[in-house]
């Protein structure tokens, strides 16, 4: 959540920091600012898109060679002006930007009042940059003294980038439990939220940990301290990232990009670690579930939103394929309770950021616990890389999209192979299905190219229900997650109202809902349970409602009921969630395209949640 872009160098800042803030419009917000300084603390911030700060900038010579920026995604107070990033000390001396919540600032804002500060804005930030300069003012320090000394008097998460006027060739950052990267170029230094604002200009990066004060000068010089003044080693990564993949080429957004990459992003996330002609998976970590035990006891996943639909459709490969009693959790509810977790326990967090608060959170109590903590995430050098004792990355490539999509099913992928390899090594598959699986696992990605192909038909069934208020989306077994997924997708970029039930559910409650003006989006691609999910099409069509089913191809009978089909090619029902939710992502899209949706920057919603 915001963004956070900086540059100290040779180069004329403002361009550098305005083109970062693009680069980080996908993490969501809702107000911009940049603050540059030359000679004189130059602020300038706007409610609304970083388009509009450059409008509000418009013939104002903004010279300067050491600059930050900031996309603002509200927390404490209003989108408005007054509340967006920058902020300035009393004095007027120095700027910060922040990235989290600091939860006490209440008794440091009334505290500092006492003191004589006064402020202007509603945000916990503005307290934070009074604090630096009572005790920058107080104790006569340095601007990365003040900084971490006031940061052993805050409660809560933060990045932050200061600023002072007076000290013209360095700023100061700091990160706790909000993601932070410096950038290393020639005779230059960056920091940003994540690489993408920086791949442009270097390669080279250092990921910020928790506790840790980053001082950055003139010609690249750079120092880490803990936030006892202990210097540190930084470790130096080179960065995976092209900047085709943080461009939109030829689509006309990220999110239909990213749902044409699947093919190659779930061929990524396999290339080394399947052969179906030799008949092996290898998959990193899977050895280190094992070491110092018997056997698992139990799995416990811990996500949130779309990584938490995957980590049910985990739920059902686990128990199925490999006999482990999986529990599936919000990690947003399990880092408040008191779960029963046990050294015995293996706990997977599922993120794509790898910066979720909640997901990372919850991690952290399971590893008090002495769980075995495996991450499955998309983002290397991410927090939850780093907590974690094994892991491994969906090699996804860079989601721009606040919608996740290829990312869902770089995870869904990740777990197939898990369940599949451990059901094998427990013997709870026989070899011929392990071999089967292997084989249909390495056709998905030609399959969902197929699938690719009929999105005309399904543009035109988005133009037949895009005026609805509501909808129903129903599924069985494998596909009651994709049906939890493909409601909130329509909820995400389209704004309709949508609810994802077991089909068999549906009497209980969702059937009195149904008439004429209502969608039901049936998944129906389970061979298992297909009579059943005939009979729940049957009852849905009694009460007029407009069926759009997702089928096997060669379907004869539901296509005979069904206002709508969508065929997908058959695969084993382990399986079937990667080809199923691929017509539900282009539903949900062309939907918001027909209803004038920004279907990248959906309203309110940011990419990574890296604050409660």
């Amino acid at each position: 959540m915001c963004g956070i872009v900086a540059y100290i160098g040779k180069k004329r800042a403002f361009p550098i920091i305005i083109n970062g803030l693009k680069r980080l419009e996908y993490r969501g917000y809702d107000s911009a600012g940049v603050a540059v300084l030359n000679g004189e603390m130059n602020v300038f911030k706007k409610k609304g898109k970083v388009n509009d700060l450059l409008e509000f900038t418009k013939g104002v010579k903004i010279d300067g060679t050491l600059a930050m920026g900031h996309t603002r995604w509200a927390t404490h107070g209003a989108p408005n002006d007054l509340n967006s990033h920058p902020h300035l000390s009393g004095n007027n001396r120095l700027a910060i930007i922040h990235n989290g919540i600091i939860e006490n600032y209440g008794p440091l804002k009334d505290a500092l009042k006492k003191l004589g500060h006064t402020f202007t804005s509603q945000t916990d930030t503005e307290v934070l940059v009074h604090l630096i300069e009572e005790i920058q003012k107080q104790d006569g320090l340095s601007l990365e003294d003040a900084v971490r000394v006031s940061l052993t008097k805050v409660e809560g998460a933060y990045a932050i980038v200061v600023m002072d006027q007076l000290d013209p060739n360095k700023l100061v950052a700091a990160r706790k439990a909000s993601p932070l990267v410096l950038g290393i170029g020639d005779d230059e230094l960056f920091l940003a939220s994540d690489a993408t604002p920086i791949v442009e200009h270097t390669n080279r990066v250092v990921y910020i940990n928790d506790g840790e004060v980053v001082i950055l000068k003139r010609n690249a010089e750079y120092q880490i301290v803990d936030i006892d003044n202990n210097i540190q080693t930084p470790f130096i990564q080179e960065l995976d990232l092209k900047i085709d993949a943080i461009e939109k080429g030829d689509f006309d957004s990220f999110m239909m990009k990213e749902i044409h990459e699947q093919p190659k992003s779930i061929r990524d996330c396999m290339r080394g670690r399947i052969n179906a002609a030799e008949g092996w998976i290898k998959i990193g970590g899977i050895s280190e579930l094992y070491k110092d035990r018997d056997d698992i006891g139990r799995i416990i996943i811990a996500a949130c939103g779309t990584s938490w639909h995957a980590g049910l459709i985990g739920e059902y490969l686990f128990e199925e394929l490999a006999r482990i009693p999986v529990e599936v959790e919000y990690a947003s509810e399990l880092r408040y309770r008191n779960p029963i977790i046990t050294p015995k326990d293996v706990v997977i967090g599922l993120s794509q950021s790898g910066e979720t608060a909640d997901t990372l959170a919850a991690l952290n109590l399971a590893k008090d616990k002495g769980a075995f903590l495996y991450g499955i995430i998309n983002s290397v050098g991410s927090s939850i890389a780093r907590l974690t004792n094994a892991g491994s990355y969906i090699h996804a490539g860079q989601e721009i999209g606040v919608a996740s999509t290829k990312a869902f099913t770089g995870q869904v992928t990740t777990l197939s192979l898990m369940a599949i390899e451990l059901g094998y090594k427990r013997g709870t598959i026989p070899k011929s299905y392990y071999l089967q699986l292997l084989k249909e696992l390495e056709q998905i990605p030609s399959k969902i190219e197929k699938i690719l192909e009929s999105t005309e038909k399904i543009k035109y069934i988005a133009a037949e229900i895009k005026d609805a208020t509501n909808a129903l989306y129903l599924g069985r077994g494998y596909n009651f997650p994709i049906a939890l997924e493909g409601a909130l997708k329509l909820k995400e970029i389209s704004y309709i109202h949508a609810e994802g039930y077991p089909a068999a559910e549906m009497k209980h409650g969702p059937i009195a809902l149904i008439d004429e003006n209502m969608p039901v989006i049936v998944i129906a691609t389970n061979q298992s349970a297909y009579d059943k999910i005939v009979s729940n099409i049957q009852e849905v069509k009694a009460r007029k409602g407009t069926v759009i089913a997702i089928v096997v191809e060669g379907d004869t009978e539901i296509k005979q009921l069904a206002d709508h089909t969508i065929e997908i090619p058959n695969t084993d029902e382990p399986l079937t969630p990667l080809l199923s939710v691929i017509p539900l992502q282009l539903l949900s899209y062309y939907i918001a395209e027909f209803r004038g949706c920004n279907v990248d920057q959906p309203r309110n919603l940011a990419k990574s949640v890296t604050v409660e």
